[in-house]
């Protein structure tokens, strides 16, 4: 394979704050990091400590990591909601403005940097599922530093969408499950034909 070249794109910091909170730089990262930064400019949003800012995502990809660190949109505080449709597409909604604007990727990805030959090396590498753990991190980094070096439409689509108020994360106290004891919130059990209120991975059991 042709000697790999070297990359001048400089990853923004923001994005590496993103990185160190998933883990590793992947092209999926940088989907979530491009549409938290869009939606971020049109929506003037800041960052949400509570759930003035809410994500509607059609996938579980590693795009939404992106999300939550740059938005402020999470699962523990109930502003992440995933519909996992397996679609490319996110929806950012603003309760102050009380707008929200939908980003859908627009095709099937194709490289347009520099060192095409490299990558088209590497992702045939890949497709016969030959290619090394090396290989596989630097066709990422390539395709990484690619998006991030496109004009926002060349990836995704914008559209504004009918606003309706989300309504906040539930809360409810807890109770003792009549079966394995084990505190449970009182709106997710389910009632069992004598009465008792359970879990529901004990209400499966007795299925």
């Amino acid at each position: 394979m042709e000697k790999a070249k070297n990359i001048s794109i400089k990853m923004p910091e923001d994005f590496k704050q993103c990185i160190a909170f998933h883990g590793h730089q992947c092209p999926g990262l940088v989907y979530g990091y491009l549409i938290a930064k869009k939606a971020t400019a049109i929506l003037g949003l800041i960052r949400a400590k509570d759930e003035e800012v809410v994500a509607i995502c059609e996938n579980d990809s590693c795009a939404i990591d992106s999300l939550q660190v740059l938005l402020g949109t999470t699962a523990g505080k109930g502003n992440l909601i995933i519909n996992n449709y397996g679609k490319n597409a996110y929806t950012i909604i603003s309760r102050s403005k009380k707008k929200a604007y939908r980003f859908s990727r627009k095709q099937y990805y194709k490289y347009n940097g520099k060192n095409k030959e490299e990558f088209a090396l590497l992702d045939a590498a890949i497709s016969s599922g030959s290619a090394t753990i090396k290989q596989k991190m630097r066709q990422k980094l390539l395709k990484a530093t690619d998006l991030l070096s496109r004009p926002f439409d060349d990836i995704f689509s914008t559209s504004q969408v009918e606003f309706s108020m989300p309504t906040y994360a539930p809360l409810a106290r807890s109770e003792a499950c009549g079966k394995c004891g084990e505190m449970t919130m009182s709106t997710k059990m389910v009632s069992t034909e004598n009465g008792k209120l359970v879990c529901i991975p004990c209400s499966k059991k007795d299925q």
